[in-house]
């Protein structure tokens, strides 16, 4: 019997993927000044053990403003990097390919964990000043962001680009960068929030500015034989908001810049929007993305069966699953989905009595 799809390696580059499926970014709140803990080497561990072929890290700031919460992971300094060292070496033992998501929450940083609400931090309250493109708040009532001065947004890439610098040094062999979720990068995409007057707002290719510019300043970072990912929220959801067509284009231009594949997510740019979530929802998207842009794509998104994922893949819609909420619930889910499709589960052998 062939190989099913989902099973199937998948080399980008110099590093191969023992099957399709992945451990999707998922913020954990759970640092302090940045610095992962034991926590995230259990939390991303647990995962490699399960299977997983690649294992990605959570949303991890280049900056401290660029948190989201005071929680979040951060690699803004050297020291953030040996027990991320610990944390990448666990899961190469295991088989598995460790990755990095770079990012910065722009006018959405500076809030609550979410098990404590989400509000907005008061600088009072040990929160901070955010920055945005423009001086418009996420939602009304709330802090107005710092509009970033253009020299503020060159500080921003140099720490896209030192961060990456330090994911090489941690061994992390897969980067993303975070242009989704209404996060900072989004928010100069879409016209929703990026309301400047200069050359990076206005016309598709100045929105587009910053994406590239940070593509392009971590790839000079980021050696060639390492792949380069970067998530889009493929649409705003929203009238006058960010479209699939702009993605499209937006992953043409990246593409050129040396980014592998294209994540795509959608929304988070407005509280307003109204999104049809359901199974696969944003299949469509990485489906689109491929075929247009010529670009790999990774499918996410209520994706939560082996049956699902692999349908996926088969049909061509996607190259790559990325797997969170299912991931939480069932940290072996690449094992099962294996006998599931009628493989043999690849379990460590301090777990092969169960499979």
């Amino acid at each position: 019997m062939p190989t099913p799809p989902l099973l199937s390696p998948l080399t980008f580059r110099g590093i191969t993927l023992r099957h399709r499926i992945a451990v999707s970014p998922m913020c954990q709140y759970s640092s302090e000044d940045g610095f992962a803990n034991d926590w995230h080497l259990v939390h991303l561990g647990s995962r490699a053990v399960g299977g997983a072929s690649l294992v990605m890290m959570e949303a991890t700031a280049v900056e401290p403003r660029g948190r989201i919460s005071p929680q979040d992971t951060g690699i803004w300094k050297d020291e953030h990097v040996p027990f991320l060292s610990r944390i990448t070496g666990f899961i190469a033992q295991q088989g598995s390919v460790a990755g990095i998501q770079l990012a910065h929450a722009g006018r959405k940083a500076s809030v609550r964990r979410p098990w404590e609400g989400g509000s907005v931090l008061a600088e009072s309250e040990g929160g901070w000043q955010t920055v945005a493109p423009s001086a418009v708040p996420f939602r009304d009532g709330e802090p107005v962001p710092h509009a970033l001065s253009v020299a503020g947004i060159h500080a921003i890439t140099d720490a896209f680009r030192g961060a990456a610098r330090r994911a090489l040094a941690a061994g992390f062999q897969v980067i993303e960068i975070h242009g989704a979720h209404g996060y900072l990068i989004n928010q100069f995409l879409s016209p929703l929030s990026n309301r400047r007057d200069d050359e990076y707002s206005g016309p598709l290719e100045n929105r587009m500015r910053l994406a590239l510019e940070v593509a392009a300043a971590v790839r000079t970072e980021w050696p060639d034989r390492l792949p380069l990912f970067y998530r889009v929220s493929a649409t705003d959801w929203i009238d006058g908001g960010w479209t699939i067509a702009e993605t499209v284009e937006l992953a043409r231009r990246l593409r050129g810049l040396g980014v592998d594949l294209i994540d795509c997510s959608s929304g988070g740019s407005s509280p307003h929007a109204r999104i049809p979530m359901g199974p696969g929802y944003q299949v469509p998207f990485a489906e689109r993305v491929r075929s247009e842009a010529a670009i790999p794509t990774a499918a996410v998104g209520m994706i939560t069966t082996p049956e699902q994922a692999n349908q996926i893949i088969g049909a061509g819609q996607a190259d790559l699953v990325f797997l969170a909420r299912e991931f939480l619930r069932n940290p072996y889910f690449p094992l099962t989905a294996a006998v599931a499709l009628g493989e043999k589960a690849a379990a460590p052998a301090q777990y092969s009595r169960a499979w």
